[in-house]
């Protein structure tokens, strides 16, 4: 039949009115019920809501004709009945017995109630019997064991376990114990006749009520005799089934919940499932497997009912067949010798087993000698009421309170197993420790509840890991349970168990929290479970309360743990409440600092890992040599080793293999097999020791204790460096670990480099390592050479090499964080890391820069900057650079301007160092000097733009305006005191000529605008003022240069222009003529520009001769073209002007009375005019000639004109 499952849903509260019947059709199981009984005045609270079921939905019991004879076997009898469930295999019915371990396979099904909710888990049986103690007189043997506020109970059966011990040796130790203070003449009591007469009719009953048809079926008297002896061998093979001593398991079944396999790092519910495994080699008995050797481990009852019986809280196994349909939907079925009145015993049966499976009515078939007489309905709440079988339901109460606080009052340690003892007959209750008896001998693995106890407090701490909401104040019992659960089981046997448990441990202690303030209110500091604390009164020290203790009358057992003198004492009202609830017991440990915490989870890292190492069979500790994987020597090149360089080829090693990461390479030089647990375990491990010493390393460097920070931090890459070795599948968040370590130990080495005045002790502390350290690091060297962090975990002497090391780790974070998307995930830790980067490249800026001044305070001898110093100069420099970009990246402004301050400094250095040495008279201000000066200028500026404001930071806004004025200030001192007056004389000409050409340049503009008729009248009179200013400006300094012949002629035709473009808006002949007269005087003033080019000419002619022509011609800075060009030009203005001159002259002569110096000018233009157009005439005259005929002429001209008195300046 299918099972079905529930989590328990909220039940209706008790109810008033008592039990009652279930609706017609309404199915049993999930079903949440509750009552209240009111029995002579008493009243009894019970709820039951059924956990789990596996029986079919219940159908009506068969009634039986009266007389039938159930001597006589029904056909279907011993057949297999879903309808009776385990009672349809044997004769037993519904009172067989209970295997050894049934209590730990319902706690295996419904861990979540272990340890926390639920007070008692065992058999509705044994639950029974317990509450019988004080009306019986038969014996009591019961194995209890606690688990948290937990107790487990399960039947002790001593005859099987003797008889097994008799045939095997095993169990001697009890056995001898047993017989000599409780039985000396111990001996196997058989079962009677009667006995098994009784269970057989029962037997046959229950067939005839499921048969159906209610008739007898008689079978073959063979068949019976066939069936009556296998009868008694199911008796006897059916009992408690006992282990040997238990032995290493091959196997545990993984819990349903902790069937993740994903890839590391693994959450808690990977450990739950995998708790133990050896070698199939070792033919060792299984422990968790089906079938015989199952150890009674597996939860085999046909229901398991959360019962609440006052304020006990039970989880009970029960597999009592349930009736219903018709007219009765719920009824347990009983059979009964009419000849044989109900007693108490059998009615308190009755009645718990109506309550625990919350069934209202008892139907009770009477016979005689086996003929059914007789069928009568009982209700539950009645049966405390039978004839000749009354009792007290507040008595019942009574006593279930009572014991359940003697034991939890004396059940104490948890994974201990305590054996509760009643003989026959006996009134006295003992409870003895077998855990410590057990120990005495020599081989305490004996006892044969150790593994499922060791199982169980493993599953219920992993459970409760689980939870994601657990609540801290649960930490101390898991810590406790996983203690415990350690302390049972042996290292070399249960080595995967043992690892994870100590991860657990580990995993308790969070290592990433911020630390608190330790105060009282601290969930840390305060009892571990909440439970446990309800009532923390003492034990008391008199037996007021209770006579359970030991004592000095002879005839109690001093080996017995506690005593109950008279079971009348358990029906004692509150007689044990003093101590109901159970003491606390488990604190978690109270850390008063961090590396207390750390140390901690080391210690239990460390035996984790040697549980995985001992798992890993191998012929040494080291491994075999791989014939194809060189041997590394001890050595190291010196490449490998201080300096920039080496540092350069290792990060490149690094950075190869943090790619090759991406890729899953694995590789693991101990042989584990990933996959495997070790494989998965011991990356864990692995991964929470270099947590632990990462925060161990942190806590070192805020002490300032930099050596040990060093060291701890070491040992976190070596972890890590082994983890990347073992790992298939690198997740994000183990990168991001490996960047927050790498960025720690940058600032280590930093600070190191900061302090090194106190080196000494620095290195001592760096040095030093505890052997618990040593032994995790020889853990770590089976797997890797943890060499891959080498290059930042040194500590070196050298403070450039202590600098380039920390900038390579800041370097190696922030290349981490570009693997894989990091730096968007994780926005804080790469701001961190810019920051970081931008100040440690400001350190080693600073470094070289102090460096260079140092160098150039050194020099006297020589005069120039050495190479040294320029080297250091660029390295500086781009050490700045590189700082700068990291800081404006992440928009620091502040920094980014004091690093372009110190950039700023850097230049006014390499301009001191640039500075003329010797004698300090002829010295002068050197280009270089300024240079340098004007980029520390800019590099204030550039600081200054960044911070924006004064109101940003005002201490570097002052310090950065500060050194600008120092620059400018040193500036304006050393031109005043060493003037560059030699370097100015040489740019005069040159400034003399820009200055000609800018005006030059005006001039042109305005005659442009002018000629365009830009603007009114108003405006084009002030450009021809302008165009005629600097025109004039341009002439008399290019007139001072010797060298700009052809430009200064050029001007002067421009002018000429000019004046000719005035005289086209002139209408009087008096204008016109004044016009050509100043513009045939501009012609005259050009005299001197032909003077420099004849010059020119004759030098080029004159080389030409001795045969210089090729230095002539690269010497000779007189352009041929540009001067042939100019002349032409030259030459048609001044044919032109002297013709308009001719022709006014002319006309004005005609028209007024003669005027001789008009005469001889008109004469002199004539004169000129007809030589100037023979010159121009003849095509083949030289350059030189052409200019000496406009020179000869001009010199006539000049006369004439200034003659005319109309010249225009």
């Amino acid at each position: 039949m299918g099972d079905f499952r529930e989590a328990g849903a909220a039940a209706p509260p008790a109810l008033r009115e008592g039990l009652s019947l279930l609706s017609q059709g309404e199915s049993e199981e999930p079903s949440a019920q509750g009552s209240a009984l009111f029995l002579g005045g008493n009243e009894v609270k019970s709820r039951a809501v059924v956990k789990y079921s596996s029986a079919p939905p219940r159908t009506a019991f068969a009634r039986l004709e009266e007389k039938t004879d159930l001597k006589l076997p029904p056909a279907n009898w011993l057949r297999e009945s879903a309808k009776l469930g385990p009672a349809g295999t044997t004769i037993l019915g519904s009172t067989k017995k209970s295997k050894p371990f049934s209590s730990f396979g319902m706690a295996y099904d419904f861990i979540d109630s272990v340890g926390n909710d639920v007070d008692v888990v065992s058999d509705s049986e044994n639950i029974k019997k317990l509450l019988k103690i004080p009306y019986s007189k038969s014996h009591v043997s019961m194995a209890v064991h606690r688990i948290g506020r937990t107790l487990l109970l399960d039947e002790l059966d001593i005859q099987e376990l003797f008889m097994r011990s008799s045939q095997t040796g095993d169990w001697t130790w009890l056995k001898e114990f047993y017989q000599r203070l409780i039985d000396q003449k111990w001996q196997r009591k058989k079962k009677s006749k009667e006995h098994w007469y009784q269970k057989a009719i029962l037997s046959k009953f229950l067939y005839y009520s499921i048969n159906g048809d209610g008739t007898a079926q008689p079978v073959p008297p063979a068949a019976e005799q066939q069936q009556s002896s296998s009868s008694d061998q199911t008796n006897d093979s059916e009992g408690a089934s006992w282990p040997a001593p238990f032995e290493m398991p091959s196997s545990v079944p993984e819990d349903p919940s902790a069937s993740s396999q994903g890839s590391e790092p693994l959450e808690p519910s990977y450990i739950v499932g995998h708790v133990a495994s050896a070698p199939k080699e070792q033919n060792l008995t299984t422990l968790f497997n089906d079938g015989e050797n199952s150890q009674g481990l597996k939860n085999d009852f046909v229901r398991n009912i959360l019962w609440t019986f006052e304020d006990i809280h039970m989880l009970v196994g029960s597999n009592m067949p349930i009736f219903g349909g018709g007219r009765y939907p719920a009824v347990s079925l009983r059979l009964r010798d009419n000849n044989k009145p109900i007693n108490v015993l059998t009615g308190i049966d009755y009645w718990l087993d109506n309550l625990i499976c919350n069934v209202p009515e008892l139907v009770m078939c009477f016979h005689v000698n086996g003929i059914v007489q007789k069928y009568e309905m009982i209700k539950t709440e009645e049966i405390p009421n039978l004839e000749n079988s009354n009792f007290s339901t507040k008595v019942i109460k009574d006593i279930a309170q009572n014991i359940l606080s003697f034991l939890k009052s004396n059940c104490t340690k948890e994974g201990h197993t305590y054996w509760l003892f009643k003989a026959s007959g006996s009134d006295i209750v003992k409870l003895y420790d077998l855990t410590t008896l057990c120990e005495e001998t020599e081989d305490k693995y004996q006892n044969p509840f150790t593994m499922p106890v060791a199982i169980l407090l493993y599953k219920v701490a992993c459970n409760m890991m689980m939870k994601k909401n657990q609540n801290k104040k649960h930490y101390g019992t898991i810590r406790t349970l996983l203690l415990n659960c350690v302390k049972l089981l042996d290292k070399s046997r249960h080595p995967q168990i043992i690892a994870s448990a100590n991860y657990m441990l580990s995993e308790l202690f969070q290592l990433d929290e911020p630390k608190k303030e330790e105060s009282s209110e601290s969930p840390l500091n305060e009892n571990s479970d909440e439970s446990y604390s309800e009532e923390e009164e003492e034990m008391p020290d008199s037996d007021e309360n209770g006579s359970y203790s030991t004592s000095s009358d002879p005839s109690d057992d001093n080996k017995a743990v506690a005593i109950i003198k008279s079971v009348g004492e358990l029906s004692v009202p509150e007689k044990y409440k003093s101590i109901h609830q159970i003491r606390p017991s488990c604190a978690f440990p109270v850390c008063h600092d961090t590396e207390e915490r750390c140390r901690l989870v080391l210690s239990y890292v460390l035996e984790g890992l040697k549980s995985v190492d001992s798992s890993i069979k191998k012929e040494s500790d080291l491994p075999a040599a791989d014939p194809s994987t060189p041997i590394p020597l001890k050595y190291e090149d010196e490449s490998t080793r201080g300096g920039p360089e080496g540092l350069e080829k290792q990060m490149a090693l690094f950075l190869d293999k943090m790619g090759s990461l991406q890729k899953g390479n694995y590789s693991s030089q101990s042989g584990m097999i990933p996959g495997s647990w070790q494989h998965k375990m011991k990356l864990q491990l692995i991964l929470k020791s270099s947590k632990a010493y990462y925060v161990l390393s942190d806590a070192a460097m805020s002490l300032q204790k930099y050596g040990r920070a060093l060291r701890y931090i070491k040992l976190a890459l070596q972890s890590h460096d082994t983890y990347c070795c073992l790992c298939t599948n690198m997740l994000s968040e183990v990168l991001l670990f490996l960047s927050q370590y790498l960025t720690l130990c940058g600032d280590i080495q930093l600070m190191l480099a900061q302090n090194a005045n106190n080196r000494a002790a620095h290195l001592e502390e760096f040095n030093y390592q505890t052997k618990e350290d040593q032994e995790i690091l020889h853990s770590l060297h089976r797997e890797s050479s943890c060499q891959g962090f080498a290059w930042a975990t040194d500590l070196s002497t050298d403070l450039e090499s202590q600098l380039s090391v920390s900038c390579k780790c800041y370097e190696a974070a922030n290349e981490i964080l570009q693997f894989s998307d990091l730096k968007s995930q994780n926005p804080e830790h790469y701001i961190q890391v810019l920051k970081r980067m931008g100040n440690i490249r400001n350190e080693i800026g600073v470094f070289y820069m102090n460096q260079a001044a140092a160098l150039q305070s050194e020099r006297t001898v020589s005069k120039s900057v050495s190479a040294a110093e320029q080297q250091l100069w660029k390295k500086s420099f781009s050490c700045f650079e590189k700082g700068i970009h990291n800081f404006e990246s992440i928009d620091d402004a502040t920094n980014a301007a004091l690093l372009l301050c110190n950039t700023g400094r850097l230049m006014r250095i390499c301009a001191q160092a640039h500075c003329g040495a010797g004698d300090e008279f002829k010295r002068e201000f050197s280009p270089e000097e300024g240079l340098y000066y004007n980029k520390a200028v800019d590099y204030y500026l550039k600081a200054l733009r960044s911070l924006g404001t004064r109101d940003i930071h005002p201490a570097v806004w002052d310090s950065v305006n500060w050194e600008l004025s120092t620059t400018y200030f040193t500036m304006a001192t050393l031109q005043q005191d060493y003037a560059p007056l030699s370097r100015k004389a040489q740019e005069q000409p040159l400034c003399q000529y820009r200055a000609a050409t800018i005006h030059h340049r005006l001039a042109s503009m305005y005659h442009s605008c002018l000629r365009n008729q830009v603007g009114d009248e108003h405006l084009r009179k002030q450009h021809r003022m302008l165009a005629d200013l600097h025109y004039s400006k341009a002439v008399k300094l290019f007139q001072l240069l010797k060298d700009a012949p052809c430009e200064l002629l050029r001007v002067q035709l421009e002018r000429v222009a000019f004046a000719e473009f005035q005289m086209t808006s002139q209408n009087s002949n008096v204008g016109k003529l004044k016009t050509l007269s100043g513009a045939l005087d501009i012609m005259t003033r050009t005299e001197h520009a032909f003077q420099l080019i004849r010059k020119e000419l004759v030098e080029e002619f004159d080389q030409h001769k001795t045969g210089e022509t090729a230095a002539a011609a690269d010497s000779s800075g007189l352009n041929r073209e540009e001067v042939i060009k100019l002349l032409s030009i030259f030459e048609s203005r001044l044919s032109f002007l002297l013709l308009q001159s001719i022709k006014l002259l002319s006309s004005t002569k005609k028209k007024t009375s003669s005027n001789i110096e008009e005469d001889v000018v008109l004469k002199t233009n004539k004169q000129i005019y007809s030589q100037l157009l023979r010159a121009t005439a003849n095509k083949s005259a030289a350059l030189l000639e052409r200019v000496d005929v406009i020179i000869r002429l001009l010199d006539q001209l000049a006369p004439g004109s200034r003659a005319s008195g109309g010249a225009v300046q």
